[in-house]
């Protein structure tokens, strides 16, 4: 992004979206997203080693992340004909390499600092805006959340107006315009780790 259009982006978030009826709700996406942020880099900056704060950010976003549905945005018509077994394997393996590829980029960045801006809600829909506030630069991080009888969750993410699980779908596309969709699979049990869980 060029610097001129960046700083206008920081400037917007800085001053915020003003919902229509009024205040951010304690238990709206803003205040949940803060929360998640906020207990994230409490993890980050704890004495625990890096393989129990990866457990305990995988517990902690477990009910932040939609993965099901970001999965399902990734996969797009790829999912289509999908055997229940096929489909639950692959949601399974996106689940743990997205949630592992969210946390690595928090821990990445050392637990950043982190600015809100505000948030739209649109029915059970919503969008907040955050910025990950480095000692050199900002970033703009968007998180797309929906309303579930659980609370709100987020179904995507967007870095810098990039959409983490369409930046996934294309992945998804190249690989599968050449190779099948066990192939897929295949690879993303080796970068999760190992194959399917019983059960």
């Amino acid at each position: 992004m060029a610097r001129t259009a960046f700083a206008v982006a920081v400037v917007l978030g800085a001053v915020g979206w003003v919902p229509a009826s009024g205040p951010p709700a304690a238990d709206g996406p803003l205040a949940v997203t803060r929360s998640v942020l906020e207990r994230s880099n409490a993890i980050v900056r704890d004495k625990g080693d890096r393989k129990q704060k990866l457990l305990a950010l995988d517990a902690l976003l477990n009910d932040f992340l939609d993965t099901e549905a970001l999965a399902r945005l990734a996969a797009g018509k790829h999912l289509d004909g999908r055997s229940p077994e096929e489909t639950a394997e692959f949601l399974r393996l996106f689940r743990e390499l997205f949630v592992r590829t969210y946390v690595q980029r928090l821990l990445l960045f050392d637990a950043p600092d982190f600015a809100y801006g505000g948030e739209r809600v649109t029915g059970d829909s919503a969008t907040v805006g955050t910025q990950i506030v480095t000692p050199r630069d900002r970033f703009a991080v968007d998180y797309h959340l929906r309303r579930t009888p659980s609370g709100w969750r987020a179904t995507d993410i967007l870095v810098e107006q990039v959409s983490l699980a369409q930046n996934f779908r294309a992945q998804f596309d190249a690989a599968l315009a050449k190779d099948s969709f066990q192939d897929l699979l295949e690879r993303l049990r080796k970068k999760v780790g190992g194959p399917a869980e019983a059960g």
